[in-house]
């Protein structure tokens, strides 16, 4: 065994997000268990959005690791959207997305993913920022976006895995960050507090 590596921790997933597995088996990690964390995510007076994305997954990866063996790794991640010092909300309603799509609409944002991971005796937390800019918006692809209901608790009322990639102009940064979870940060905290994945056979 390489010195360093715990062979033997559980990788605990502090999130009930589809795409955030997805992209974790991109890369052949699969989680050993969902712990989905349910934190108070209101921005705190004057908070920026790269700030807010960085509390949150630290409060999601503590708030997991409270529920868990203490042996386990946690992972969380949380993903903000901002227009200057403007963080838009997870759309909820299609009012909300409909606000955020046309705020979007034909200028540039940021999306502000924050990693976090945390072990007994280790923690570690990252911040991928992905710049992306956004054609003008006719009325009529907003409401065909918002039919789709792609939107329902995505952070600024859209997914660019899905229709809304048509709308991106240019992104620069991580495309798997702006989807939720950037796999280069993820891997490097994980490297950092010890975790070795499994290989396929369910050897490390």
């Amino acid at each position: 065994m390489t010195p360093g590596l715990n062979t033997h921790q559980r990788l605990i997933l502090a999130s009930a997000s589809p795409r955030r597995l997805e992209l974790l088996a991109r890369i052949g990690i699969h989680p050993d268990a969902i712990a989905p964390t349910d934190i108070d995510e209101t921005p705190l007076k004057g908070e920026l959005p790269r700030a807010l994305a960085k509390r949150l997954a630290i409060g999601k990866a503590a708030a997991a690791y409270s529920l868990v063996e203490p042996e386990a790794v946690i992972l969380a991640a949380d993903t903000v959207v901002g227009v200057g010092r403007r963080i838009l909300p997870k759309a909820e309603t299609r009012a909300e997305a409909e606000a955020c799509l046309r705020l979007l609409s034909g200028r540039s944002h940021r999306v502000f993913t924050g990693v976090a991971v945390k072990t007994e005796a280790k923690s570690g937390v990252r911040i991928s920022e992905t710049r992306l800019a956004f054609k003008r918006l006719s009325d009529t692809e907003i409401a065909a976006y918002l039919d789709g209901g792609e939107w329902q608790g995505k952070a600024g009322g859209y997914g660019i895995q899905g229709a809304a990639g048509a709308f991106a102009t240019h992104l620069i940064g991580s495309f798997e960050g702006v989807m939720g979870l950037p796999l280069y940060d993820t891997v490097c905290l994980l490297e950092g507090v010890g975790y070795r994945k499994k290989s396929s056979h369910g050897r490390t």
